[in-house]
């Protein structure tokens, strides 16, 4: 599967990386080293396991990197949670890439299930 490209999944992760660096311009500057930098990381590795998954050898591979990536979004998840409590991210716009990361979260989960890998 070297398609990447044409994956919803990865597309999906991709607007979703545009959209949470767009949040992350609001944050307050002294948080650039921390949840700034943490939740920018977190997101660009989403899409990135996706597209490494898909480049490897086989379905095992790519079942492993989805795993990553979820667990990316999981901590992505944690971040967004954290940075609105601190109310450095309103209710509005957290609602909004909540809904975002929760439909990618369930697409990675399906197209691993997809794959059909005994774990």
């Amino acid at each position: 599967m070297h398609r990447y490209k044409e994956l919803k999944v990865w597309q999906k992760a991709i607007d979703l990386a545009v959209e949470v660096y767009k949040i992350t311009e609001k944050l307050p500057k002294d948080e650039k080293f921390g949840l700034i930098s943490q939740m920018n990381r977190a997101v660009v590795s989403i899409p990135s396991n996706i597209a490494e998954g898909a480049g490897r050898n086989g379905k095992k591979e790519f079942h492993n990197f989805l795993g990553i990536a979820l667990g990316s979004s999981f901590e992505l998840d944690t971040q967004m949670v954290i940075s609105n409590r601190l109310n450095y991210l309103n209710d509005e716009d957290f609602k909004n890439v909540e809904k975002e990361w929760e439909h990618l979260q369930n697409m990675i989960v399906k197209l691993k299930m997809s794959l059909n890998i005994d774990t």
